[in-house]
């Protein structure tokens, strides 16, 4: 598992607008997050990126829903789809002008 996390590490993706304009994306966070998570630090994994649980539990959700078509599949995947973008932009709004 140490070597999937040093490659992980070693291959981060860049972000362009951190890059061009300076300023954080919606996105930035998730990768570290997911390297946070897979080592086993939940907390620093929330407090990094607060969307990547729902979004790994939505996504888990979202292939079962496929395989085996749930009842109600589509509005709990609606309401999963929603919590994540509620999550990811209150997040950005408070890193980018609380600056926590």
């Amino acid at each position: 598992m140490n070597e999937v996390v040093t490659f992980l590490e070693n291959n981060l993706l860049f972000c362009p607008t951190k890059n061009l304009i300076g300023i954080d994306c919606l996105g930035c966070g998730l990768q570290r997050s997911f390297i946070l998570l897979i080592e086993g630090n939940f907390v620093a994994s929330i407090k990094m990126y607060p969307a990547l649980i729902p979004m790994l539990m939505m996504f888990g959700y979202l292939i079962s829903h496929l395989y085996f078509n749930f009842r109600n599949g589509a509005m709990i995947l609606k309401c999963f789809y929603f919590l994540n973008i509620i999550l990811i932009v209150a997040n950005y709004f408070i890193k980018q002008f609380l600056q926590v």
